[in-house]
Order: structure tokens, then sequence, then C-alpha cells
């Protein structure tokens, strides 16, 4: 039996204003490859959840192993060069820094690293070639589209090249076409890179991309739904 890259145990979270708990015991495996997709209304619990996976949050209990290593366990200063390495982020507002032309938001954590030109260069040129933003290099994010700042975003999420990315509402800042388009995207680096991918999500649309489908609802799983894989 392979081990899981992402297994989760019984984790559950509660902040300390509130009396009931936000995650209650949650269980799940998530596999090298795999496309999930966490789907939740609006105070769910899906967005902590992935917080606490990628680990920007802390939990109340459980255990969150990445690739065998307990991540609740670790300091702010290893947690921070994990979410460098091992996991790349996308978000809904994009989160790219302003004032750095594309090219140099993609490469941000490789800086952050004190990687080289030399070590990334090749990443970038492949990165920008494949998601069509050569010719957007040298711009800055406010002159670009919506959809052309996500693949920006992601591209930084995969230079890296990490053990997981996660996506917090990929396409809710986005027209519908224009999230149609990447969604199309990620299943596509899902599928060709054999990158492992969970996003959160209240889009049954957005949802239908994952091979999997975690259902929540107030703090529970409560359902899991696998994908044939030629479907």
């Amino acid at each position: 039996m392979t081990k899981a890259l992402l297994e989760v145990k019984n984790l559950s979270k509660i902040f300390p204003s509130m009396t009931e708990y936000v995650l209650k015991g949650i269980n799940l495996k998530i596999e090298k490859g795999d496309f999930v997709s966490v789907l939740g209304a609006s105070g769910s619990g899906k967005s902590t959840l992935l917080t606490i996976l990628g680990g920007m949050d802390t939990a109340t209990e459980g255990e969150v192993l990445l690739d065998g290593v307990d991540i609740t366990k670790l300091k702010e200063k290893e947690l921070a060069k994990l979410r460098r390495t091992k996991i790349g982020f996308v978000f809904q507002f994009f989160n790219l820094a302003p004032y750095l032309t594309v090219e140099e938001n993609i490469i941000l954590p490789m800086i952050l690293e004190r990687k080289t030109q030399k070590e990334y260069a090749e990443k970038l040129k492949y990165y920008l070639d494949y998601l069509k933003l050569s010719d957007l290099a040298k711009k800055l994010p406010g002159k670009l589209s919506g959809g052309e700042q996500q693949r920006v975003a992601i591209a930084r999420g995969l230079i890296y090249q990490p053990e997981i990315i996660f996506l917090d509402e990929p396409t809710g800042n986005l027209d519908s076409k224009t999230a149609i388009e990447i969604m199309e995207l990620l299943q596509r680096i899902n599928k060709e890179f054999n990158t492992t991918i969970m996003q959160v999500t209240h889009s049954e649309t957005n949802a239908s991309f994952g091979n999997k489908i975690i259902r929540i609802q107030d703090g529970n799983i409560i359902e899991e739904i696998v994908k044939d894989n030629d479907a």
C-alpha cells in the first residue's frame, strides 16, 4: 500500500473567540497526482482546512502529514521554508506584488530561497512559454487582465515544482468564460505534470474538474466521491 502524499488525521479547529469547532475530526488522504476538490458553502470550514494544510494556520487537534512529516509540529521558520519550497498557493485575489514585474513575481519563491539566476532561468522561460506569458514578462500586474494575473499566480505556484498546490477559490474573481479557461489549464497541469492539486470552492462547476470531490458541511466531511480516471 503506497503512502499518501498528504494525510489528515482527526483534525479539529476551534478559534478562541468561538464556542463551536470550525473543523470536527477531519480525516482524508491525498495521493500523488490527485486533483482534489473540497466543495462547501461559505462558513463550512473549507478555507480553514486549506490554511491549516498549507501551514498558514494551526490545528487545535490532529495531525497533518506531508510526505510523512507532521507539519503541525514544525516551528514557524520551518513552516515558512515549507510554504516556499514544497507547497504552492494560488489565491482568489492573485496576491501578486504590484511593483514587481510578471517574471519577478514568478521567481519570487526562488529569490527568497536565495537561488541564483542560473538555477531558475530555464524554469522561468519554460513556464512563461507554457502559460503564454512570455510577451507579458516585463509588465506589472496592474496592466494585466484577471485571467492573466491568475496565470502569473499559477506560474509562481509551479516554479519551485512543489509537492502540492493549494487553490483558494481560484476563479472567484474572474468572469465565467475566463474561469473555465483557468480550470481547464489547472486540469491540464495536473495531468501533464502529475502535479497534485487541492482546491477549495463553492462552485459545483469548478469542483467537477477534480478526480476526487469532498463535500464539507459545518466542519464535517459528509461525502467523498472518487471519479473514474477515464471520465
